[in-house]
């Protein structure tokens, strides 16, 4: 039997879309969860940023050691802060003849008083912010004045020192 062109048409039509491609989500989905590892992998990174004042200039340095989370004493020009809020005066801490400083000390100690982790067997940690061209005599009384108020472990926060290539 004989069939029209209208009905070879819709034959025709039919078996086209049966053999219509299917969406494969499997590759998507697999990009997906590639995208999603590479993003949790680096989202955790061991890069520690602290906040710096523009005005400091940090020494630099060859260490590998990644800073500890601790109370940042930041040393700017013309003050000495803790957490971020001025203490004292720089100027007033050259004029000053004994070794620890009593507001910074009392500041410490508040700081100290505030946290609720154990002290460890070293001391609290605390890293100290300070401009490269600041004297030793300054930074001895400021270290000497932490270890009084039991942040014994010290750390200096630098720039690391990149080699480039030639």
């Amino acid at each position: 039997m004989k069939t029209s062109a209208k009905a070879k048409r819709i034959q025709r039509h039919q078996r086209r879309s049966k053999n219509q491609g299917k969406l494969n989500l499997v590759s998507l989905m697999d990009i997906f969860t590639i995208l999603v590892f590479f993003l949790m992998v680096n989202s955790s990174s061991d890069v520690q940023v602290l906040n710096q004042n523009n005005m400091v200039k940090l020494p630099v340095s060859n260490a590998d050691q990644m800073p500890k989370d601790a109370l940042a004493l930041a040393v700017t020009h013309d003050d000495i802060l803790v957490g971020g809020r001025a203490i004292v005066k720089v100027a007033e801490l050259r004029e000053f003849q004994g070794e620890v400083e009593p507001l910074l000390k009392a500041e410490l100690d508040y700081q100290a008083s505030k946290s609720n982790s154990a002290v460890a067997p070293e001391g609290r940690p605390i890293t100290i912010v300070a401009d490269r061209e600041l004297p030793y005599e300054l930074l001895k009384k400021i270290m000497t004045t932490c270890v009084d108020s039991g942040y014994a472990s010290i750390s200096l926060a630098v720039n690391k020192h990149v080699e480039q290539e030639a």
